[in-house]
C-alpha cells in the first residue's frame, strides 16, 4: 500500500476494502494523526474522481490558520454525520492516499493487502489491530466525569493534529496549487492582485483614509465584472438587535440571495446577524439563484467537539461554499467549508420566473 500517489484534482481512484484500511490505522482509528469515521466505510470499494489535492487546509479549532497535510486529497465526498449526533455540517472528507489506489492500477488485486506498521511524519503508526468497533467508539473523547454531553471526534475537530505550520508567504503552497491541478492561473492572479489590493487598504486604512480603496474597487469593477468590495461592515451597531425573517426554506426550494447592499442592512458593525456571521466569501454568491440543500439547525463545535444546537435554523445551499478567495493567509484552500445563510439574506424564486439556477 502506496503512502504518496501524488494524486492530482481531476484523476480517477478506488477507494481501499474495509479491511485494508483497517490495517492501515491505529488503535484510535487514525492514520497519521488523521482519524478514519465510520461514515467513510460507505464509500470503500468506489471509484471516484479527486476533487482537490488536501496539501493544505484551515484550522478552524485554533485561530483560523492555514496547516499543511501530508498525502490526502479531498474527493467527491461529504460526511453526513450519522456516527457524530447528525452532525450537519456537510464537511468535505479528507483521504489519505495509503486508503486509495489509483483506479486503473492493474497492477494491484481486489484481496486485501497486508499493511507492513510504520512510523508515519508525525510519529503515529498503523498497528494493523484497529476493528470497526475501534473505529466507532473514537468519535467520541474518552470520558471524564462530570460529563454532561458527549465530546465528539471527528477529522474537523483533530485537525490541528494532522497537520503542521504554513505560513502564508511560503510560495511553495501556491506552485502546488498550481500543479495539483486544484486553482487556475487565472485564480492565482487574481489572488495575487487581490491580496495586494487589500495591503493597500489596510495601509491606507491606518492613515485614515480607509474609505479610498473600497470606493476605486467599487467605482472600476464593471470593468472585470467582479464582485463588490468584499469586505465590508453592517450597518448596524454591534450590540443593537439584528433583523430576523421566517420563509420556512425546505430542501429543494429555489431561493435568490439578496444583493450585498441589501444583506449589509441587516448585519451589524461585525457583520453578524444574531450572532451568525457573513462572510466575505460569500459575498460573490450574492443576487444568485440557488436550491436549498438542507435546513441545518445542529453542528459540532470544532472547537469544543460538543454538539451546538442553534436558536434558529438556518440554510445551506447546493453548492456553495467557501472558494477562499478573499480569505487573509488562507488563499485557495482546498477544504470548501458549506455556508451558511440566515433566511432573512434569501428570497423565494417562484420555478415559472426561475431562468437558469446559478
Amino acid at each position: 500500500m502506496k503512502e504518496n500517489l501524488n494524486l492530482r484534482a481531476g484523476e480517477w481512484v478506488e477507494i481501499r476494502g474495509k479491511s485494508e484500511i483497517l490495517g492501515s490505522l491505529d488503535k484510535q482509528g487514525q492514520y497519521d494523526g488523521l482519524p478514519f469515521m465510520p461514515e467513510m466505510f460507505a464509500f470503500c470499494g468506489m471509484r471516484l474522481r479527486v476533487y482537490k489535492r488536501a496539501h493544505k487546509t484551515c484550522d478552524t479549532v485554533f485561530p483560523v490558520r492555514s496547516r499543511r497535510m501530508a498525502n490526502a486529497v479531498h474527493l467527491e465526498t461529504r460526511c453526513d454525520g450519522q456516527a457524530h449526533g447528525g452532525c450537519q455540517a456537510n464537511c468535505l472528507i479528507f483521504w489519505k492516499e495509503i486508503w486509495l489506489k489509483r483506479a486503473d492500477d492493474a497492477n494491484e488485486g481486489r484481496a486485501a493487502a497486508s499493511f507492513k506498521p510504520e512510523v508515519t511524519p508525525n510519529g503515529s503508526k498503523g498497528t494493523g489491530g484497529c476493528s470497526e468497533s475501534d473505529v466507532l467508539a473514537a468519535t467520541r473523547e474518552p470520558e471524564a466525569p462530570p460529563v454532561s454531553e458527549p465530546v465528539y471526534r471527528c477529522q474537523a475537530t483533530r485537525l490541528p493534529y494532522a497537520t503542521t505550520d504554513l505560513w502564508h508567504w511560503d510560495v511553495r503552497q501556491y506552485l502546488e496549487d498550481y500543479s495539483s491541478g486544484n486553482v487556475g492561473i487565472v485564480r492565482i492572479l487574481s489572488g495575487a492582485v487581490w491580496m495586494s489590493y487589500f495591503t493597500l487598504h489596510w495601509i491606507l486604512r491606518e492613515l485614515g483614509l480607509g474609505k479610498i480603496a473600497p470606493w476605486f474597487f467599487d467605482k472600476f469593477r464593471p470593468l472585470w465584472r467582479g464582485t463588490p468590495f468584499p469586505r465590508r461592515t453592517g450597518r448596524i451597531p454591534a450590540g443593537k438587535p439584528t433583523p430576523s425573517r421566517v420563509l420556512d426554506l425546505q430542501p429543494g426550494e429555489l431561493v435568490r440571495v439578496r444583493s450585498y447592499e441589501e444583506i449589509l442592512q441587516t448585519i451589524d458593525t461585525e457583520t453578524r446577524n444574531r450572532g451568525l456571521g457573513f462572510d466575505q466569501e460569500m459575498v460573490p454568491f450574492c443576487g444568485n439563484t440557488y436550491r436549498v440543500l438542507q435546513r441545518v439547525s445542529k453542528i459540532i463545535n470544532e472547537q469544543t467537539g460538543k454538539m451546538h444546537h442553534m436558536k434558529t435554523p438556518c440554510i445551506m445551499l447546493e453548492s456553495v461554499f467557501c472558494e477562499s478567495r478573499y480569505s487573509k493567509c488562507r488563499l485557495f484552500c482546498p477544504r470548501s467549508i458549506p455556508s451558511y445563510w440566515r433566511e432573512i439574506w434569501l428570497e423565494r424564486v417562484a420555478e415559472s420566473a426561475r431562468g437558469d439556477a446559478s
